[in-house]
């Protein structure tokens, strides 16, 4: 009967058992307000300290222009039209203003696409070559996750802006668009659009996930991937992401499904949108 009692008698605390208990209690609030730090910092798109791009300037934007092995007459023009100072690529960085072609490497590493490409980039300097991307049409979608990633780690803007070499476009006008855009966190800039999801194979802009957009076979609202502008807080998304987001077939596509997650902001630039005119893409900014 007495060992009876002493076992069901209540345990009396000593204060260091208090001290444990607050202790502990103490220690799972820390951890819980430590994951909603965490949480939260995820949802825009950086973490803290995580991302320290090896430049230290403040930069208005990085404008990169998708090029390709047989681009080589293009970037040309686009150095004659935007580039034609010998030193004007140093005078737009004093302006905060990068300018860099950005492709990947051959499928046949370090062949003479690669040199030739290594070549150019020695006597011009004015590439961004993506080691880890292999250059090919049915990796573009990889390619927006691979430059985002190398610039928002290079280079540290306010924006990142991608534009296809086939774009005839006014840099002066393009600059101006940003500079209206000035201290505008989470913006997705550009020529807004949908559309029909192609499902018949073979056809062009053939999408084999089409069957994951619905009855109705229509693509969500997106910027078209001629020339489309993204704040800093947002390529560092893409960058933190990069291994986990998903890519469809289209590169446009797959940039506007990552900002569908997120408190963007969209923007509808009209002067963003292009016409066709032979090989050339024709925007309002031209």
């Amino acid at each position: 009967m007495g060992n009876e009692a002493a076992i069901l008698r209540p345990k009396v605390l000593t204060v260091e058992d208090k001290l444990m208990v607050y202790g502990c209690k103490d220690l799972e609030r820390k951890i819980v307000e430590a994951e909603m730090e965490l949480t939260l910092a995820k949802s825009q798109g950086y973490l803290k300290n995580q991302v320290q791009p090896s430049s230290d300037k403040k930069l208005l934007a990085v404008i990169v222009i998708y090029t390709s092995f047989g681009g080589r007459l293009r970037r040309n023009v686009i150095r004659g039209s935007w580039l034609s100072e010998a030193d004007a690529l140093a005078k737009l960085e004093e302006k905060g203003i990068v300018i860099r072609f950005v492709i990947g490497r051959s499928p046949n590493r370090g062949d003479t696409l690669d040199r030739n490409i290594d070549e150019e980039n020695r006597t011009k300097k004015d590439f961004l070559i993506l080691d880890n991307h292999e250059e090919a049409d049915e990796e573009l979608p990889k390619k927006a996750k691979f430059f985002f990633s190398a610039a928002v780690q290079m280079w540290d803007a306010e924006f990142y802006i991608k534009v296809d070499d086939n774009v005839d476009l006014q840099l002066d006008d393009l600059i101006q668009l940003i500079q209206s855009r000035h201290g505008q966190d989470s913006a997705y800039i550009g020529c807004m659009k949908s559309g029909e999801v192609v499902a018949e194979e073979g056809m062009q802009w053939y999408e084999p996930e089409w069957w994951k957009f619905g009855d109705q076979k229509s693509y969500f609202r997106h910027a078209a991937g001629s020339i489309f502008i993204l704040s800093k807080n947002l390529a560092k998304y893409i960058h933190i992401n990069s291994a986990s987001l998903k890519v469809y077939a289209h590169e446009d596509v797959s940039v506007g499904s990552w900002m569908m997650g997120l408190c963007a902001t969209y923007i509808d630039d009209s002067r963003m949108c292009c016409s066709y005119s032979s090989q050339d893409k024709i925007c309002s900014l031209a």
